[in-house]
């Protein structure tokens, strides 16, 4: 069977398509009650299925929230699949879905495609997650549509809502979590030294003491070339803090090809507590943060931007160290 069309239903009924699209799409203050009639027993005799994206699109609410992601080169074309960013996602997609909202998801390095987004899906606001500053500043300036980011560095919140950890407090509870267990040698791993992986570092540093940083390469057959290289320098480490559960989960799968256990010989903890720490062996000591709350917040905050209720802010939410056997004593 061919697809009905609105120009079908409008020719039938003797109408024009502008009068059926506007039954269709709920706006009938100008349609007689009796034309509304005619028009949706005719829709349900020919079964015509509707285009739920025209129906959005048509509305002054859309209800569509949408998700950008910075699918930055150190993903490797594996962005989705980041433990981070995959728990960020079923996060977001449940408590969109609890709030009768619809999501789109995007991954992109390009800001200009953002705002062309926006503008296409008629988006009632989005979450931006892993850009700098300068793009959030830019597409603050260049739209209209409330947004909020997770993890921002923002020196002028203004016009923006940014969700972020308190990186330093996390990095501190691993920090002297290895302390308290006797370790006098460790090692803080990431791909770079600013914002939010410098504050975990600097938290850590605080809860350890004097403790060694590296910044490992972010394209894996070059850091799996980096251990191999450092691999006498790394064994002098009893502990190793990585800034990620990804890098952790790295490192941990680089070392036990060779023989070397973990955490017999050397203990790794790592950040964000994604549910793969729980699925490796041994179980991943990581800094948790509740996704469901950041959320939760996010899209609070979405409506209260759209209310006019907030006008950019910056919320640091708290986190805790859980603790398994990826870890031990001295």
């Amino acid at each position: 069977m061919e697809r009905v069309r609105i120009s079908d239903i409008a020719e039938e009924l003797g109408l024009s398509t502008a009068t059926v699209s506007n039954v269709i799409h709920g706006k009938t203050g100008k349609v007689s009650p009796e034309t509304v009639r005619r028009v949706q027993e005719t829709l349900e005799k020919r079964r015509y299925i509707p285009s739920m994206a025209g129906i959005l699109l048509a509305q002054n609410d859309s209800r569509i929230i949408g998700v950008v992601m910075n699918d930055h080169e150190k993903y490797q074309g594996h962005l989705l699949e980041d433990p981070f960013i995959a728990a960020s996602l079923n996060a977001l997609a449940a408590e969109i879905d609890r709030c009768g909202l619809f999501m789109m998801v995007k991954a992109t390095r390009d800001t200009a495609a953002i705002i062309r987004f926006a503008s296409m899906w008629n988006l009632e606001g989005m979450v931006l997650i892993g850009f700098c500053q300068e793009d959030y500043q830019l597409l603050r300036d260049q739209m209209h549509i409330p947004f909020v980011v997770y993890d921002g560095y923002l020196e002028d919140p203004r016009g923006i809502c940014n969700l972020t950890l308190d990186n330093f407090d996390g990095g501190f509870q691993v920090g002297q979590y290895f302390r308290n267990l006797g370790h006098r040698r460790a090692l803080c791993i990431a791909d770079n030294n600013i914002c939010m992986d410098r504050e975990r570092w600097e938290g850590f540093t605080a809860g350890f003491g004097a403790a060694d940083f590296w910044q490992i390469p972010m394209e894996r057959e070059e850091r799996l070339r980096f251990y191999e290289e450092h691999l006498e320098a790394l064994m002098q480490y009893t502990a190793v803090f990585a800034v990620s559960d990804y890098y952790a989960a790295d490192l941990m799968r680089f070392l036990q090809p060779k023989g070397i256990s973990v955490p017999e010989q050397i203990s790794v903890a790592g950040f964000d507590d994604a549910p793969i720490c729980g699925q490796i062996v041994p179980a991943l000591t990581s800094v948790r943060q509740d996704g469901a709350l950041r959320a939760r917040l996010a899209l609070e905050k979405l409506e209260a931007m759209k209310a006019g209720d907030e006008t950019g802010s910056t919320l640091r939410l708290p986190v805790i160290l859980i603790v398994r056997q990826s870890v031990r004593s001295l």
